[in-house]
């Protein structure tokens, strides 16, 4: 079997894929892309344990002696595309012994040698039976992932809190990830969905998900059943095992009754907290706002090394003098992750969540942030 691709073309491909294979497998095979030559069409998978992505290209072939223009190959992924990256842009020439499965690699300077394996041999995907689908575009499902999963646990003795949560209700869809300090709820009332249900997506397939598809509004094709998770488009498809066990019940953490309410400006709020978070305790990353009137003074201290920092901002403010404390790593990433020239925080007293939400009205869009507060002094 013969075939020619561009390299730097293959190499955007594998790039896509290669994040999935862990350096670390149960199954050796799994160190490998499995390449599926059928006519002009390159199908390149890359998997472990719980997941496989699957992108389609395009290559020039050629027909084998016996006129076959289909095949399959497990080829090595880090030697593949370690050779590719110190490779100058141009065809690269495939050819694969289907006796001993051996690919032989020819460049505009000289020719290599792999030694790979008999790809039916590859672990199969999951059947898609009893599934459930529907429909959403590629840029609906890369800023819902964005905006929620940074808010994941890293807590495996909690795999429910390690995945988004994707709720499916009558009016849309709520995604929602919580770390049990932090919670991130957004909803969309621009998906339908068949039928109410509940699914949990793992961390890691929806990272790959974000580095793959495109920030536009091309179709996928979204289906899941009791254990798994299917998404395809016209040049890729991935399938995830779902985690099992029940989410939280988020919405019982979520205040009924924050009457208090501060607006300011995200940028400056921002910014002004990474420079204070600097004087910040290592081990809690405290700072305190002090609101008071129509100002916020926000500061940190490090007791330890007499450390000391304090800014002072403008803002709106309807309700009662208060201090609170909150860890300045979890907010600086929440605010990173709102949108808009203002944000508004709902506050009730000292040692209740604080609700983050960006002024700006979003079409179809309903975005909520929560934070626990720290004790202030600690």
């Amino acid at each position: 079997m013969h075939f020619i691709v561009s390299s730097s073309a293959l190499l955007k491909n594998l790039q896509l894929v290669s994040g999935i294979i862990s350096p670390n497998v149960v199954l050796p095979i799994l160190e490998n892309f499995l390449f599926d030559i059928n006519g002009s069409k390159l199908t390149i998978t890359g998997a472990d344990m719980e997941t496989m992505i699957k992108v389609v290209m395009e290559v020039q072939t050629g027909e084998t002696e016996d006129g076959n223009k289909q095949s399959m190959i497990c080829i090595p992924s880090k030697i593949l595309t370690e050779y590719l990256k110190n490779l100058p842009e141009q065809p690269i020439h495939f050819t694969i012994n289907e006796n001993d499965h051996s690919i032989e690699l020819s460049s505009s300077t000289g020719k290599y040698k792999i030694g790979g394996e008999n790809g039916n041999e590859y672990p199969k995907e999951p059947q898609a039976e009893d599934t459930t689908s529907f429909q959403m575009t590629s840029i609906q499902l890369t800023e819902a992932i964005n905006r929620t999963i940074f808010a994941t646990s890293t807590d495996n003795l909690r795999p429910a809190m390690t995945g988004v949560f994707f709720e499916f209700e009558e009016n849309g869809v709520n995604f929602v990830a919580t770390d049990a300090h932090r919670m991130v709820k957004l909803t969309r009332t621009d998906i339908s969905t068949p039928e109410a249900g509940s699914i949990i997506i793992p961390r890691k397939p929806l990272q790959q998900l974000k580095s793959i598809l495109p920030a536009d509004e091309s179709i996928l094709d979204i289906s899941y059943n009791a254990s798994h998770l299917f998404i395809n488009s016209d040049r890729m498809n991935l399938n995830c095992r779902l985690i099992e066990g029940k989410f939280p019940p988020y919405r019982a953490v979520i205040p009924t009754e924050n009457p208090f309410v501060l607006v300011v400006n995200r940028a400056e709020l921002l910014s002004g907290l990474r420079r204070v978070s600097v004087f910040a305790n290592k081990s809690t990353s405290q700072v305190v706002f002090d609101i008071v009137g129509n100002t916020v003074s926000i500061s940190a201290q490090d007791i330890d090394f007499s450390y000391e920092g304090k800014e002072t901002l403008q803002c709106q403010y309807n309700g009662e003098d208060m201090k609170i404390g909150f860890n300045s790593k979890l907010l600086i990433e929440m605010l990173n992750n709102l949108n808009g020239e203002e944000l508004k925080i709902e506050l009730s007293m000292p040692s209740k969540a604080g609700i983050f939400r960006q002024v700006e009205a979003v079409e179809n869009e309903d975005l909520l942030m929560l934070l626990m507060p720290l004790m202030v002094g600690i």
